[in-house]
């Protein structure tokens, strides 16, 4: 049932309201405060109703259109091309063409020259033809960004597998590196888990050079005669070195042993196999998981094989059809994380701890639980498992993020089987408390993996983020968890918090990794330091409050707009979003600031935008994979998180402690 505005009961404590079985603590002492537990109840009403039978929740995933390029890609390459799939990839690609002719990475952004390439290429393959007019606006406005020559290096690499880029062109990366210690610069391991599997697979196709009969020409998206200008840099610049450093490696490429290279690539072969997932993933994401698909065809693998049988099926798995028929690629999937939050959510709401809602989820993320040692264990190889990932299906690849909240989750859920869930929880908090790197904060995927030189290579398009040191709002999360856990006091959460505070901004705000930018940032760090005991008089705490309430918008409600990564004055400043305001919220509340003008106009702003069916309007993407590389959109940040600021605002729990069950 879904309760509207109109006919919403009013609660006063201590009796239930509303059929979701969320109790308010305190009645409503004034229209704002009324206003929010009418939300609470229709958001929450409306996340009960989407929870799978199983006990899981879990949106759409959606990043920039380039990935659905690549599916097409795939297929032709693989030799399964299905008219029915390219038709409607076309149609979603096609949907999200700018006016000006490009496609952006981020809903409302400018355009992206890598991925309008990309989604270019990917619509001929789909049919459609050069003179149409959304064909000429999209190659003029390529070609006014300096064509194909400029576009960034994942765009011409997968131009170099159908002959319309010179593979001489790009950088030379070496499998022999999959023999380099572990523990080396460059090893495989040097580089962030997000491009790893991704970074092997293009050894093998490095190795290979494949090139596809390309079934026509794109000379109309390059800016010259389509001859890359191959000057060399100037020796003594960073990309002078390693221009000629590629051209050793490329010399090497024809004179060094055939022995070598062919063992080096079966070693980079037996790793694919070791690190596919149980459900035929790579990563587990689709980008990483289309290349190893390519290297182990390359390698001989049939179409038929069962590893790549496998694969093809997850990446089946992470399409949704439309009822218009769209086909729509996810690059991830994310039901740990989104029953993680939404959890959580509730929870905050008011739904009673024991309530079959919780227990289902609470059953559901128990049986996620990581129980052997992933790529993690190169760095902390005296580690016991006990971690859990972002995905259903991933042991390589957990991180402190999704651990961190699982266990927030499964703290506040009163289970029937306690010392189950208690032990899981215990096995998480071990794991997270020995994956804090030397620096006293907590990265992603990995320990101390701060090295420079990887980001310096032209392997990617990614810059330092090839590497994965401690973020701010990682670091949070993990403060948080382990504040509620009864760990605030262990000498390695004291340390975690001191890490923490050291990296506030001059601003006062915090940097957001993994979501944009400092209004995540600020609105994970506060909920910590609260947890962990700081006081709201704090010099941290009130220089946030005072950014946070510089930035609030005219209309009530926070934004910020992807562009701050590239630009930091652009922090805070943006149109008003409905996450975004959440997290605003959430800070503020930990801060003691419950009574505060901006917390009650960013309530008013939220509770005033709640559609009808109890959920929020949000096309912006608030996520981030990878700063101005990669943004994401995830469907549950626009349920979740404003039903957890607006939790936690009626039932007074501004703290990031936990309460009782």
């Amino acid at each position: 049932m879904t309760t509207t505005a109109d006919d919403a009961p009013r609660s006063t404590s201590p009796l239930p309201a509303g059929d979701a079985g969320v109790t308010f603590a305190f009645p409503p002492s004034d229209e704002t405060e009324e206003a929010a537990q009418r939300a609470v109840l229709r958001a929450t009403d409306h996340l009960l109703a989407r929870q799978h039978e199983e006990g899981w929740w879990k949106g759409f995933f959606q990043s920039d259109m380039s990935y659905d390029a690549h599916n097409l890609f795939l297929r032709h390459l693989l030799g399964i091309v299905d008219e029915r799939v390219t038709e409607a990839t076309g149609r979603w690609i096609r949907a999200n063409q700018s006016a000006d002719g490009s496609w952006p990475l981020a809903f409302g952004d400018a355009g992206h020259l890598g991925s309008t390439v990309q989604c270019y290429v990917a619509l001929r393959l789909a049919g459609d033809r050069p003179d149409e007019e959304h064909m000429l606006r999209c190659a003029a406005w390529v070609r006014e960004q300096g064509g194909v020559e400029a576009a960034q290096l994942t765009a011409r690499v997968w131009l170099a597998m159908f002959g319309w880029w010179s593979w001489d062109d790009l950088p030379e990366i070496p499998p022999e590196i999959i023999a380099l210690p572990r523990k080396a610069p460059l090893s495989i391991y040097s580089f962030s888990a997000i491009v790893r599997p991704s970074l092997v697979a293009l050894c093998v196709i490095s190795a290979h050079r494949p090139v596809h009969p390309a079934p026509f020409g794109i000379g109309e998206l390059f800016a010259t005669s389509g001859t890359p200008d191959r000057t060399p840099p100037p020796i003594n610049s960073r990309e002078g070195v390693f221009h000629r450093l590629n051209a050793t490696v490329r010399a090497c490429r024809g004179i060094g042993p055939r022995s070598v290279r062919r063992a080096a690539t079966n070693r980079c072969v037996r790793w694919i196999l070791e690190h596919q997932e149980t459900d035929g993933s790579w990563g587990p994401c689709t980008p990483a998981t289309t290349f190893v698909l390519l290297a182990l065809r390359l390698e001989g693998y049939s179409k038929d094989h069962p590893v790549l049988k496998a694969g093809l099926r997850f990446l089946e798995d992470c399409v949704v059809w439309t009822e218009d028929g769209l086909r729509k690629l996810q690059t991830v999937q994310s039901p740990v994380w989104d029953t993680a939050l939404t959890t959580i959510a509730l929870v905050d709401a008011g739904l009673a701890p024991g309530h079959p809602a919780l227990v289902r989820a609470a059953d559901w993320l128990l049986s996620r639980q990581t129980d052997r040692p992933g790529d993690w264990a190169v760095q902390r190889p005296g580690l016991a498992p006990g971690a859990w990932p972002f995905q259903a299906y991933n042991q390589n690849y957990p991180d402190t993020d999704d651990t961190s909240a699982v266990a927030l989750a499964l703290c506040r859920v009163a289970h029937p089987d306690q010392a189950k869930a208690d032990d899981a929880i215990s096995r998480g908090a071990r794991w997270l408390l020995g994956m804090q790197s030397g620096n006293g904060g907590w990265a992603a995927f990995d320990a101390d993996n701060t090295g420079t030189l990887p980001g310096k290579l032209p392997f990617f398009d990614v810059g330092e983020y090839c590497v994965d040191p401690p973020t701010s709002d990682i670091t949070a999360h993990v403060v948080e968890a382990l504040a509620a856990l009864g760990l605030r006091d262990d000498p390695r959460s004291r340390r975690g918090v001191r890490w923490l505070l050291a990296q506030q901004e001059d601003s006062g705000a915090w940097f957001g990794r993994w979501g944009v930018n400092y209004v995540y940032g600020t609105g994970c760090a506060l909920p910590a330091l609260a947890a962990a005991g700081v006081p709201s008089g704090h010099v941290a705490v009130r220089r946030a409050v005072d950014w946070l309430t510089s930035v609030q918008q005219p209309d009530g409600g926070w934004g910020e707009h992807w562009h701050a990564y590239a630009d930091p004055g652009c922090a805070g400043r943006s149109a008003s979003t409905p996450s975004q305001t959440a997290w605003a919220l959430i800070a503020l509340l930990a801060a003691g600031e419950r009574d505060s003008a901006a917390v009650r106009s960013g309530v008013r702003w939220l509770t005033g935008r709640q559609a009808d069916d109890g959920t929020w309007e949000e096309p912006q993407f608030t996520g981030t994979g990878i700063p101005r590389v990669v943004a994401l959109q995830y469907e549950y940040y626009r349920h979740v998180f404003p039903l957890t600021a607006l939790g936690r605002y009626v039932q007074h729990q501004g703290l990031g402690a936990v309460p009782p069950r």
